[in-house]
């Protein structure tokens, strides 16, 4: 199952014990000063089988009509960002594949990221008080999460987080920006003449899933930390708000949810980029929109419940009760 994910496996756990020494990452990365780090645990870092930029990650992408567009199933899921009138779909077949796009949407420079074995698209702002940032992909997790590093200094980046968690830029965060996953369908119903990401120009059997099945797993790749509480299982899907967590099946159960100033809505028509073969096959897990009191979208993450446990352990599980 998943031949990238296997091959990834027996690498991290041949090095994992060179890993607990940070001396052991200097030489790949001799730019990084690894004496400025929030990283107690060395363990924790694992190679996730390709090396630094062997994930390729994209830079001022062309995009295309969406009424051009004929290759997206219409429940494949795409990352729609929208700012300042200026409105892009990023497919998840590309992002399977590159896991973050630099770009400039409505005068922002974003970093568009999704991790697939986290299932979490975040898109970020690109500016820190020190300048403005690219990023490119480690080849490093960190519970089963992306470690992302900016080309400027090479500090490591936590995506679910987006924080520097290693060098220079230690402890800096980024701005996290409002964008949602929905359906290609859902997508261009709306924007019929938007933009959508064109085909990258890369060897990659883009529409298709290396991970089949992955959402369907007891336990992530490569993670070791606790469970998540309540019985909730390891790779059911939450979704982040902040430091707070509604599980996607309460969601899905009701329909719409309003509680503590956010009104989050779910809606059928959205394929699993991580259980069929080929992407827009995957089982339907539906569309969340997030929004605060005056009906603006809100920054959020709908990742697996492993994950935000991982990064945010203190923290309250909105189940309802």
């Amino acid at each position: 199952m998943f031949k990238r994910i296997i091959l990834g496996l027996g690498l991290a756990m041949a090095m994992s014990t060179a890993s607990a020494d940070p001396s052991f990452w200097k030489f790949e990365w001799p730019k990084t000063d690894f004496e400025k780090t929030s990283v107690s645990n060395w363990l924790e870092i694992l190679s996730g089988g390709p090396p630094k930029d062997g994930i390729p990650a994209l830079s001022d992408p062309e995009f295309i009509n969406a009424s051009s567009e004929t290759r997206i199933d219409g429940a494949e899921p795409v990352i729609t960002v929208d700012f300042n009138g200026d409105v892009r779909a990023y497919p998840v077949r590309y992002l399977t594949w590159h896991e973050i796009v630099n770009d400039t949407v409505g005068g922002i420079p974003v970093a568009v990221t999704f991790c697939p074995l986290c299932n979490s698209g975040i898109t970020f702002d690109r500016r820190i008080p020190q300048g403005t940032l690219s990023f490119g992909v480690s080849g490093k997790l960190r519970n089963s999460d992306m470690i992302m590093y900016d080309r400027e200094t090479e500090s490591w980046w936590q995506q679910a987080i987006g924080e520097a968690i290693v060098g220079d830029l230690q402890g800096v965060k980024l701005s996290q920006l409002s964008s949602w996953m929905e359906s290609w369908d859902q997508y261009r119903a709306r924007h019929p003449n938007g933009l959508v990401m064109a085909e990258p120009n890369f060897p990659r059997q883009y529409g298709r899933n290396p991970y089949v099945s992955y959402d369907s797993s007891t336990k992530p790749f490569l993670y070791n930390g606790e469970m998540p509480p309540h019985g909730i299982p390891a790779l059911a899907r939450v979704v982040r708000v902040g430091d707070r967590a509604w599980p996607l099946t309460r969601l899905a159960e009701l329909g719409e949810v309003a509680e503590e100033g956010v009104t989050l809505t779910w809606s059928a028509g959205q394929a699993s980029a991580l259980d069929a073969a080929q992407i827009g096959k995957g089982r339907d897990v539906g569309t969340v929109r997030v929004r605060g009191a005056k009906g603006q979208d809100l920054p959020h993450d709908v990742m697996f419940a492993f994950a935000f446990h991982a990064f945010w352990p203190q923290v309250r599980w909105m189940l309802g009760e």
